[in-house]
């Protein structure tokens, strides 16, 4: 049941990329990723708070995870040339693509409910930013990695709750303003 939804959640995705305003959208929400990227609260040198993900998972929202998947790996691979923060890894690409994927199928074109953000974030979460994050960062540096697993639990943990309700806030308010409604009537 869950594969025939799913794909064909992924094939109402994929039509999305007909639409102009889709691609206009994304580009926008791109851009607007790039900038935010360049702006962190540092809170400790673990734990720093960005908005840059709020854009992208805005796009998520609106054009679910086929969009999600591609619109993830590319701001991957444009903000490395933006402003790289290290060696480019195609894991952490890969990693930007799943969180679109997750984002996507379980945001979009359904109710907006925080409840639904937070299970994303967490699924996010727990696979991409813990399991497999880690995963690409021992890859390149090895067993020092170890020690800091504890003190990524924690950031993730900590960050959970904010980036949910941020998310959703964000998202609702700009519903409320009838964007999305205009959107969502003019790609029929």
């Amino acid at each position: 049941f869950f594969m025939k939804k799913s794909d064909s959640i992924f094939k109402e995705s994929a039509k999305e990329l007909k639409n102009t305003r889709c691609i206009t959208l994304t580009a926008m929400l791109a851009a607007m990723s790039v900038i935010l990227s360049h702006f962190t609260i540092v809170v400790t040198e673990s734990l720093k708070i960005s908005f840059f993900f709020l854009p992208s998972r805005i796009a998520y929202y609106l054009f679910g995870p086929f969009v999600g998947t591609i619109f993830g790996a590319t701001i991957d691979i444009l903000n490395f040339f933006v402003k790289p923060t290290g060696p480019f890894h195609p894991g952490f690409t890969i990693n930007a693509a799943l969180s679109g994927m997750i984002f996507g199928l379980i945001l979009y074109k359904k109710p907006l409910k925080l409840s639904r953000i937070f299970v994303a974030s967490t699924i996010n979460m727990i696979l991409v930013n813990i399991i497999l994050n880690t995963f690409w960062i021992y890859t390149i540096i090895g067993n020092a990695i170890i020690a800091s697993i504890p003190i990524r639990i924690i950031k993730n943990i900590a960050l959970l709750p904010f980036e949910s309700i941020f998310l959703f806030l964000v998202i609702k308010s700009i519903d409320a303003t009838g964007v999305f409604k205009l959107l969502k009537q003019n790609n029929r």
